[in-house]
């Protein structure tokens, strides 16, 4: 079943009209060039072995040096190679605001990065302290490049790239002022005791860590509940690290899609602003950089009752190959869009800036400008001509 469910899920990614590039060809991916966005190759050297680490930096106008903004990414389901490349652009413009370079890694064996995905079994602190090792990497390369500040560097990180980003603390990295963990952990459910073996590896963490961190967690997230996140929490601070807790509640659908959603950013953002004040990192807007100030929203359509969300087989004018595409976007987490148009194009989006825009975006490339949204989110909001 897993291994039909990889196949599907590599189809219908590249049905989904999204650009596949090869290591060698990185700076063809799709880039945002009003967010300063390219895409690097980055290496890592093992021993003997030299791996390439794809990475996405965003950059202000002007030659720097910026301060330093490292952002780790999560881990979907499935096979990490078919994950896509990671552009957290609401969390690059809050920082291009501010003056900073972003830099968002993909670690060894993720999208176009080389090498395999590192599991470490199910002792996940080694896990945690093995994908740290590619941060250190990319550190390693921008503190040499004359556009990074090497001594104002903030480390942030989402879901398993949480995780890496307190794994990475253990390095107490030069320059490195401060650590963002927004729902870290890894879900290891054919691991016995695998919560506890979070808290355990938390609290090894906290003891060779010496850099204060912000951590974020919502009752309602999908991936790890009060149950996971509170004895984490717990044996990182009995364990003498620094941790300052934003329990924020219930947030949409789901806790675990605050960071990479716009309607999450009222909730992180002063916060973390608080944060990098106390750190000695900017932390106000600049003037000079109001461009990269986020754009208007895509108007969200009313939900319409044409059918349920969840049925793919209510998807009017699709074939099965949209239909398919339909049931891997319900898997996303909010915030997501699904357009089709009356030809048969179809695509979706989820997460970034403005996932609504993304997704008609994709579906026009083959819909002659003829898309329009059929779900967003939970709610069907097409309307039959």
């Amino acid at each position: 079943m897993h291994k039909l469910f990889h196949q599907l899920t590599g189809a219908i990614v590249a049905l989904a009209l999204c650009a596949i590039v090869s290591p060698a060809a990185a700076q063809t991916a799709e880039v945002d060039a009003s967010l300063g966005e390219t895409v690097q190759m980055i290496p890592k050297k093992a021993g003997s072995v030299t791996f390439e680490l794809e990475t996405t930096i965003y950059k202000p106008d002007g030659d720097g040096p910026f301060p330093i903004a490292l952002i780790n990414h999560g881990k979907s389901f499935g096979d990490p190679r078919l994950q896509k490349r990671y552009r957290p652009a609401v969390a690059a413009r809050y920082f291009l605001e501010r003056g900073y370079a972003v830099v968002a890694p993909m670690r060894q064996g993720f999208s176009h990065s080389t090498g395999s995905y590192v599991v470490g079994g199910c002792n996940v602190e080694r896990n945690g302290r093995m994908q740290a090792e590619d941060v250190k990497a990319v550190l390693d390369y921008v503190a040499t490049q004359p556009w990074a500040d090497k001594d104002r560097i903030v480390v942030v990180g989402q879901s398993h790239g949480g995780w890496t980003t307190l794994a990475f603390g253990t390095h107490n990295y030069p320059g490195v002022k401060g650590l963002v963990n927004f729902a870290g952990g890894l879900r290891q459910q054919q691991c016995p005791n695998w919560k506890a073996a979070l808290a355990g590896g938390a609290g090894h963490y906290a003891r060779e860590t010496k850099v204060p961190s912000l951590w974020f967690y919502g009752d309602n997230d999908s991936v790890f509940d009060a149950d996971t996140f509170k004895p984490m929490l717990e044996q990182y601070a009995n364990a003498g690290g620094n941790a300052r807790m934003i329990a924020f509640g219930k947030f949409g659908a789901d806790a675990h899609s605050l960071f990479g959603s716009r309607a999450g950013a009222p909730i992180w953002q002063p916060e973390v602003s608080r944060f990098l004040a106390v750190v000695g990192m900017p932390s106000e807007v600049k003037p000079a950089f109001a461009k990269y100030a986020p754009a208007p929203l895509t108007p969200q359509p009313a939900p319409t009752g044409f059918a349920a969300a969840g049925d793919e087989t209510s998807l009017p004018h699709v074939r099965e190959s949209g239909r398919a595409g339909y049931k891997i976007y319900l898997t996303k987490t909010s915030p997501r869009a699904f357009a089709i148009a009356r030809g048969g194009s179809w695509g979706w989006a989820s997460g970034g800036d403005d996932p609504l825009k993304r997704a008609l975006d994709n579906c026009n490339r083959n819909g002659r400008g003829e898309c329009k949204l059929y779900s967003v989110d939970d709610t069907v909001v097409w309307s039959a001509p």
